[in-house]
């Protein structure tokens, strides 16, 4: 299976970071290009262990829907969503959080299989796998972004966190 690995470094605090990541709606303000949208399951706040989203989104001219799961969960370190029902044959994505030096270390570990035999991979090599680095890349500058300012107050209750004069 592919697998795309990124690391982003982010000044704020871990429980954040970790809540941004599971935020459908902060997911659908990074995906507003392919107008990802919460159809089933969970469509709005924070999904959690053993809870199911379907999305529904525009990928190559194709609308089509992809239902996940979080498999594993361990707050504010570590969760893991996995396809249920979609166009792949498996997705399985790891998020892991650390903190190190006052700063969260956010990393994703994304593995997938596309269908279609020996055309899936020539097409995973030459376009998807690139594809979806760049969603991935993306909806992380969005999590950075509104950890690292007052935005995520939009996304959360604030109510929810100790925040220190250092952290925001």
């Amino acid at each position: 299976m592919p697998k795309i690995e990124l690391t982003t470094v982010i000044n704020a605090p871990i429980e954040i970071c970790f809540d941004l990541s599971r935020s459908i709606d902060l997911h659908q303000i990074s995906t507003a290009n392919t107008s990802e949208k919460a159809v089933a399951g969970v469509t709005s706040g924070l999904i959690g262990l053993n809870e199911y989203v379907t999305w529904e989104a525009t990928h190559f001219g194709i609308r089509q829907q992809l239902s996940s799961k979080i498999t594993a969960y361990n707050r504010p370190y570590y969760f893991v969503d996995e396809q249920i029902k979609g166009a792949f044959i498996a997705i399985y994505h790891q998020h892991k959080f650390e903190e190190i030096n006052g700063k969260v270390l956010m990393a994703d570990i994304f593995e997938f299989k596309a269908p279609y035999g020996i055309f899936g991979r020539i097409f995973n090599a030459l376009v998807l796998t690139n594809y979806l680095k760049k969603l991935l890349l993306h909806r992380n500058e969005i999590i950075k972004n509104y950890a690292e300012t007052n935005k995520w107050k939009s996304i959360l209750d604030e109510k929810q966190y100790q925040i220190t004069s250092k952290s925001c």
